[in-house]
């Protein structure tokens, strides 16, 4: 498999949910600047949901050959922090191996089918007990993560999508326009029953087959 169609597997991982063994991130990117020099992420996943001990960023670094692994660690950001609260390697399988891991860092090892396995990592704990996926996330997370260059690559990845105001917008609108909706068809609803209530109860002929009643 080429780097490019490991970044896409990348990017679907992690935005499965807890349930089918992926992240849930609500947003994924590939190969976006994390500033105007440095470093690239071929993957990153953002998850939010209040719950802190759950939500923060996913790297995957892609790796198709063991010479480009190894050359990864020598990069300044590898050896003075970098983004991703939790990291992973990607890579064919055979690859790389657990012991090659630096500390911290999962393994997420694919198959010709193109099939993902969870070697190490925190992930490795996203179908089971949940106290116990708590805990491994604690121990799984990095705690040197260069959050301003995080918040670079998402400014960057809102503006280049666009005004984040006017798609705001159009959802609002959009919102509001199915609360209207939704109230016109209740208040059909609650009409529709009104008026076959009365008709029933103003039967002449009790034995009379009851008029059907409209949706």
């Amino acid at each position: 498999m080429t780097h490019k169609d490991l970044c896409t597997l990348a990017l679907k991982w992690l935005k499965r949910p807890n349930s089918a063994g992926g992240p849930g991130c609500a947003v994924a990117v590939s190969e976006c600047r994390t500033g105007w020099a440095g470093e690239v992420p071929d993957a990153i996943g953002f998850r939010y949901t209040g719950h802190a001990p759950r939500d923060g960023s996913v790297l995957v670094e892609v790796k198709v050959s063991r010479s480009d692994f190894l050359a990864d660690a020598k990069k300044p950001h590898r050896i003075s922090g970098g983004v991703g609260s939790w990291r992973y390697y990607m890579a064919p399988e055979g690859v790389l191996q657990l012991s090659d891991l630096p500390d911290g860092w999962g393994l997420l090892e694919v198959n010709g089918r193109g099939h993902i396995k969870i070697r190490a990592g925190h992930a490795v704990h996203f179908k089971g007990r949940h106290d116990e996926y708590i805990r491994q996330a604690a121990l799984w997370r990095f705690r040197d993560v260069d959050l301003l260059r995080e918040q670079f690559l998402l400014v960057r990845t809102i503006a280049n999508a666009g005004d984040p105001q006017k798609v705001l917008d159009v959802l609002r609108d959009a919102s509001n326009r199915n609360a209207r909706l939704l109230a016109e068809v209740e208040r059909l609803r609650n009409r529709n029953q009104k008026l076959y209530a009365e008709v029933v109860a103003g039967r002449p002929d009790p034995g009379a087959p009851i008029p059907r009643k409209v949706a």
